[in-house]
Parts: structure tokens; sequence; C-alpha cells
């Protein structure tokens, strides 16, 4: 076959195959699906939809995923072998792989929901948030800049901007457990193994290396120490 033909069969192949995928968005929205852009839609395995779902464009469906009513899906988001309860938003560039996530959820934009992660309703999950074999209970906020690896959150809990539970040990994982009520500050290091009792408050800039007692304020921070008369880096050549 020469190359006018192959060029020929591909062309055949990809329309086909851009038909195809065009047949299920439409069927979709005849089920009364709301899409921005079918044409931009890539169902790679089975979409299942309640009412009143809405899906922008770029959007990539892999596996088998089920979206509840009302849920809506942002542009430039992934989703793999997943299930969204209802009324719950993805927000865009978003990446949900085998997991499982509630009811009235706000996620994104920019997250990435890796296996194993279960999320139960009216959670927070936002910008530059990674969670990764975790169980995350209602009511929780996660919502920038933090890494939640092994984990096991129970309801009510908070963890602030830039924090992460170190879950490597350089052999293996270990588990961090952080009961109701519990409030992470911004920017902490939770070491584990590591369990964090409810109600616990653990103030921003923390590193965290043993159990913290609950209904308590702990603190783990280097002393701050000021040099007077500093002429700068420069004072040093």
């Amino acid at each position: 076959m020469d190359k006018k033909s192959r060029l020929a069969t591909i062309k055949r192949k990809v329309k086909k195959d851009r038909e195809s995928q065009l047949l299920k968005v439409f069927k979709l929205m005849a089920d009364g699906v709301e899409v921005r852009d079918p044409a931009s839609i890539d169902i790679r395995g089975t979409l299942m939809c309640g009412q009143g779902v809405k899906l922008d464009m770029n959007i990539i469906i892999e596996g088998e995923v089920v979206l509840g009513n009302d849920v809506s899906v942002g542009a430039n988001s992934i989703l793999k072998s997943c299930k969204i309860g209802r009324s719950t938003a993805i927000n865009p560039f978003s990446l949900v792989d085998n997991a499982v996530i509630g009811e009235h959820c706000f996620i994104g934009p920019y997250v990435r929901i890796r296996p194993d992660v279960s999320i139960g309703d009216n959670v927070q999950i936002g910008n530059y948030v990674e969670i990764k074999n975790a169980n995350i209970a209602s009511e929780c906020r996660i919502n920038h800049l933090a890494f939640v690896g092994d984990a096991d959150l129970a309801e009510n809990v908070t963890i602030g901007a830039g924090t992460i539970t170190c879950n490597h040990d350089g052999v293996g994982v270990n588990r961090t457990t952080i009961e109701e009520g519990a409030y992470v500050g911004s920017g902490c290091n939770l070491v584990a193994p590591l369990k964090v009792n409810a109600n616990a408050t653990i103030a921003s800039g923390s590193t965290i290396t043993e159990e913290v007692p609950g209904d308590t304020l702990t603190i783990a921070r280097s002393l701050q120490v000021t040099v007077k008369n500093w002429q700068g880096p420069k004072s040093r050549k």
C-alpha cells in the first residue's frame, strides 16, 4: 500500500471513530445531558448520567464512570472509572481516577484524585490538591496546595494550605489518622505513622512526629532568631 492509500485509510478510520464518539454523546444529549461542545467529548469507556448533568468541553471519559443528578464537569477534566454523587461540581483541569466522591462536593480546579480514594458528602477539595489512597469523611475542607496520601480523615477536618502527609519513609508507606473536628494549619508536615485526635489544633508551620492529643493546640516550630545589624549577603564577599 502506497502512502496515498495509507493516508486515505487513516482518514476513513478517524472519521468512523469520530462518528462513533459523536453518536455516544448525542445519545447522552437525547437523555437530557447538557454538553457544551459535543465534538470535544471523548468517551473511551462507558458513561452513565443522572438528570441535569452538565459537561463542559475537552472532557475525557475512561472506564466505567457514573455521574449522579446535577453533577457538573468542568473543561479539560479527565474521569477514570469513578462514581460522583449528585450536585457535585468537578471544576476545570481536574483528574479523578478510580475514586468515589459523595454528594454536594466542590472539587478543583487542578485537582488530582488518585486511586483508592473515598470522599464523603459536602467536601471541599480545592486547587492544586492531590489525594491518594485516602478516606475523606463528610464536611472536610482541603482547599489548596496540599497532599493527603495514605490517610483517614474523620468528619469536619480542615487541612490548611501547603500541608502534607509525609507518608513514605524511604522503604514503605505509613498512614495518618485525623479524628473528627481537627484543624491543621497551613504549611504543616504530618510525619506518618501519626494520629491526630479529635478537635486538636495544629499551628501553622509545624512538623508533627508524635501523636497529637485531642482538644489541644500543638506547636512544633524552630525558634525564630533575629540577627541585628545584618548587611545582607553582599557583606560576605
